[in-house]
């Protein structure tokens, strides 16, 4: 015990001394689209600059591990004296034990506070406690004419989205554009080789808000906040893939997916040699350009660029699969409601809700958030219009009722925690815990979130400690920000149910705390 208590605290001083600021977490999968490409540290990070010389005032407190040796005084002496040395902000702290039922500590319990991706926990509960952790969204192909016996369909075909976070290659084998040529593949087996009318997309099922309040002007050209939509697909990001030709031919420049509803212009040309001088716009009308050269030995490039019309650019890719199944369309694409009487052709069903929620707190997936948020709203019998305002409403009275607590002062602007303007307690958020502890959902919630030391956000985090393997927790991170919430086993076997929220400038040195405080309940 002694040489575990020497070694973190060398551990914990040698963070605080040679910190650097971490960039917002959004998701694991970082990538940064082509118009914000030339500034991406600032864009991505939103980095202020930050003192680097921070210290601990006194000297650090090692992790004394909660056991059946220590009583809870011990405990509440060492997570205050860990919580003092952070410099400046707010830290809100609620750790409850499951086991017993009693509060083994609190610091600021009550204090509304962002909580960033924390947030998607609550999504994750609203979901499963709304939906069920078996639910399934369905994207559905529907017409509204008659199909002829010799494959005409005298009339419009309509893609009508659910806001099913799946619909991407993550999900489905094939590249990006594999779940429209699934659905496209169901329409051709139905015996339609031919549509008169047009190819119409249905996102009606959210409401037309694609940027939820709260996201920061600097976030909205990153891949981290994609637009949201009812009908979306690849979680509405589009890249430019330019490949060389012949040397001196034009290169070769594709949309991954292929969708007709962005036009795109190829100004590369191929040259010898290895290397790419490329450049990019995205004029008003949604056209993309590519220009510069690619040498004729390189490899294929990618630029990601964020989808601003997430309804338009799904049905143009439905609109491509189906052409690529040879049906003919005489029409155009555009975006409409679907009629009620219209008959449906085909439908694409999702991984159930508790595969996408696992992916969704691993990766930390804002996109997934907003979509599954939305979807609790709606409801098992679609209805109610999925909307955040619907979402923020069901969540409120989801604490007042169920949870127990006063939710007069929570507020919820999205379900992914990107927001500036969410505000939770750490009382509230311990309390919501606990009862997805006790749910029959329970299991689903726990197993989807990162393992220190082992999984996604954590894997580098707690390493040989009694943490390690142990806790079970989501992180959250954006500019002003630094949490972790979930699930923790002491050494006598007490379930702990725990919530750091810190708020200000001193992240490192906050976050270099939330480790210590968190090894220490294990």
């Amino acid at each position: 015990m002694f040489f575990r208590q020497i070694r973190n605290a060398l551990l914990l001083s040698f963070a605080l001394s040679f910190a650097v600021p971490p960039q917002i977490e959004a998701q694991t999968k970082k990538k940064t689209t082509a118009s914000a490409r030339k500034k991406a540290p600032a864009r991505r990070t939103g980095r202020r600059p930050v003192r680097r010389n921070a210290r601990p005032r006194g000297p650090v407190v090692p992790a004394v591990r909660y056991s059946i040796t220590r009583s809870a005084e011990d405990l509440k002496a060492t997570l205050g004296s860990l919580t003092a040395r952070v410099q400046s902000g707010t830290f809100g702290i609620m750790v409850i034990s499951l086991t017993r039922g009693d509060t083994l500590f609190a610091n600021n319990a009550g204090v509304r506070m962002m909580p960033a991706s924390t947030l998607k926990l609550l999504t994750s509960a609203i979901a499963f406690e709304r939906l069920g952790p078996n639910y399934q969204f369905s994207t559905d192909a529907l017409r509204d004419g008659e199909v002829s016996a010799d494959g005409t369909l005298n009339g419009n075909l309509y893609i009508r989205g659910d806001g099913d976070p799946a619909l991407s290659g993550k999900f489905l084998p094939g590249g990006s554009g594999a779940p429209m040529s699934r659905l496209a593949e169901m329409v051709a087996a139905q015996g339609i080789k031919r549509i008169t009318g047009s190819v119409i997309g249905d996102a009606s099922g959210f409401d037309a808000q694609k940027i939820p309040e709260g996201w920061l002007t600097r976030y909205l050209q990153a891949s981290y906040a994609a637009r949201v939509s009812a009908l979306s697909l690849n979680e509405n990001l589009v890249a430019v893939a330019v490949s060389p030709g012949a040397p001196g031919r034009p290169a070769n420049v594709t949309l991954e997916p292929s969708t007709s509803s962005i036009p795109l212009v190829n100004a590369v040309r191929t040259v010898g040699g290895g290397g790419a001088s490329l450049g990019f716009r995205k004029r008003s009308d949604g056209t993309i350009e590519a220009r510069g050269a690619i040498g004729s030995r390189s490899g294929t490039r990618k630029y990601v660029y964020i989808v601003e019309d997430p309804a338009s650019f799904t049905t143009g890719a439905f609109n491509d699969a189906l052409k690529a199944r040879g049906i003919t369309i005489d029409g155009a694409i555009r975006v409409g409601n679907t009629p009620a009487d219209a008959k449906k052709v085909a439908s694409l069903l999702s991984p159930p809700l508790a595969s996408m929620v696992a992916v969704m707190n691993r990766e930390s997936i804002n996109h997934y958030a907003e979509l599954i948020f939305r979807n609790a709203a709606r409801g098992p019998k679609r209805d109610v219009q999925g909307s955040a305002a619907n979402a923020r409403s069901l969540l409120r009275s989801f604490f007042a009722s169920t949870i127990k607590t006063d939710s007069a002062s929570l507020y919820f602007a999205d379900g992914s925690g990107l927001s500036t303007l969410n505000r939770i307690t750490p009382r509230a958020m311990t309390q919501m815990l606990g009862y997805s502890h006790r749910a029959s959902w329970g299991p689903w919630l726990h197993s989807s979130l990162p393992v220190a030391g082992d999984s996604e956000l954590l894997r580098r985090r707690m390493r040989n400690t009694p943490a390690e393997g142990n806790l079970h927790a989501k992180t959250g991170t954006t500019n002003d920000v630094i949490a972790l919430a979930g699930y923790v086993t002491a050494a006598n076997g007490e379930v702990i149910a725990f919530t750091f929220l810190y708020n200000g400038r001193d992240r490192w040195s906050a976050k270099a705390m939330i480790d210590v405080m968190s090894e220490t309940l294990a």
